[in-house]
């Protein structure tokens, strides 16, 4: 279409019949300066023309608002410590309590230690290997409680069934849990005829807070 039929007058039969005066170009001008004074709420120094020239006007623009419903549902919420006691997450039922249920476990966690500490060659540095174990998983290891200030405890071997902040859950060759707590205990790892000792006040943290813990070479008191 071009453009002098965008622009033409109005015809004179369709003035009379809708009652639309058209207004000339002057007339237009004078109307826009003075519709845009109106819009413009901010007092500007400089006049409508040079404005119309150099800067473009938004009338009446409001910026749509977010929808955060949609962001928020999409985030994944885990469970409350509370919730997780609530359901016995953590609970093994008395029929899965059994030390052989355990045994394929355990071999899947040997298989991960070699292979996490390169194979556990003699000529392996043992500081080598005690820096792994300190990120490591333990969950399917064969512990013993070697020293503790509770003497029942001393001698307990089992399969480390779960770790939590302070305890050690496991399951003896008798098909019976122990709890042990790692504070003022001692405990003792075997793999391969490389026995490494566990001091369970340096470990009173959970596995994955272990694993990114950046820890510091310090003497230990005896118990």
């Amino acid at each position: 279409m071009e453009e002098a039929q965008v622009f033409s007058t109005i015809p004179r039969d369709l003035v009379r019949h809708v009652g639309v005066e058209p207004h000339s170009s002057s007339k237009a001008a004078r109307f826009t300066e003075a519709y845009l004074k109106k819009c413009i709420q901010q007092p500007i120094r400089l006049d409508v023309k040079s404005i119309l020239t150099h800067k473009a006007v938004i009338l009446g623009y409001s910026r749509p608002k977010k929808d955060q419903t949609s962001w928020n549902s999409k985030k994944a919420k885990g469970l409350k410590a509370r919730q997780k006691r609530r359901m016995k997450v953590f609970h093994v039922k008395p029929e899965h309590q059994r030390y052989e249920l355990f045994l394929p476990l355990h071999k899947l966690w040997r298989q991960y230690i070699m292979d996490l500490c390169g194979g556990l060659k003699p000529t392996v540095n043992p500081q080598f290997v005690q820096q792994k174990l300190l990120k490591a998983d333990f969950h399917g290891a064969i512990i013993t409680v070697v020293r503790s200030k509770c003497p029942s405890y001393v001698g307990t071997t089992g399969i480390l069934m779960q770790e939590f902040k302070h305890v050690f859950k496991i399951i003896t060759e008798e098909d019976k849990v122990k709890v042990i707590p790692k504070r003022n205990s001692v405990f003792a790892v075997e793999i391969d005829s490389f026995v490494s000792h566990i001091y369970g006040n340096k470990f009173e943290l959970r596995a994955s807070e272990r694993s990114a813990k950046k820890f510091k070479v310090k003497g230990t008191i005896d118990l």
